[in-house]
């Protein structure tokens, strides 16, 4: 297993062992990963698929995790990540090649950056502002997705 793999592990058992605090929802199915990824024409990295999978979206107060969820009221639209990186890409000049898992009040943008991906498929997690310089300013957070959630939720069930 891999240790982006290994981290979205660490994150589910924690996420899960904290469920008073914690929130998460039922799942994703991977006829929908699959439907976001076309939408986005981007992959997700084994980490995030993985928490997808297992939870489509999660919180441990303050911070949210969209990943990949939909509502009665959206009906068929798919909402977290393939939303923000859409809707990021027309309205900030996002790059193609940003995949958008989390908009925060400290970082603005949070990315995970496909053009980079390592040899076990995971990509660095950058925070990105868009306003600050041409292209966006880029502050590296992790290696991959699994390492960023898990100090993330660290640090909130502490």
């Amino acid at each position: 297993m891999t240790s982006g793999l290994r981290t979205a592990e660490q994150v589910i058992r924690l996420v899960r062992a904290n469920e008073d605090i914690a929130h998460h929802g039922d799942g994703c199915p991977s006829g929908v990963i699959s439907r976001a990824e076309s939408e986005m024409g981007l992959s997700f990295p084994p980490s995030y698929r993985r928490l997808i999978e297992e939870f489509g979206m999660w919180a441990v107060p303050p911070v949210e995790f969209p990943g990949v969820y939909q509502t009665p009221a959206g009906g068929d639209k798919l909402l977290g990540s393939p939303a923000y990186t859409l809707e990021d890409r027309e309205a900030l000049g996002l790059p193609p090649h940003f995949m958008v898992v989390m908009h925060d009040d400290v970082w603005d943008v949070v990315v995970l950056d496909s053009s980079q991906p390592d040899q076990d498929g995971e990509y660095p997690v950058y925070a990105w502002n868009p306003g600050v310089l041409e292209g966006g300013l880029m502050e590296k957070l992790a290696d991959n997705f699994g390492k960023f959630t898990l100090n993330e939720c660290q640090q909130h069930l502490s």
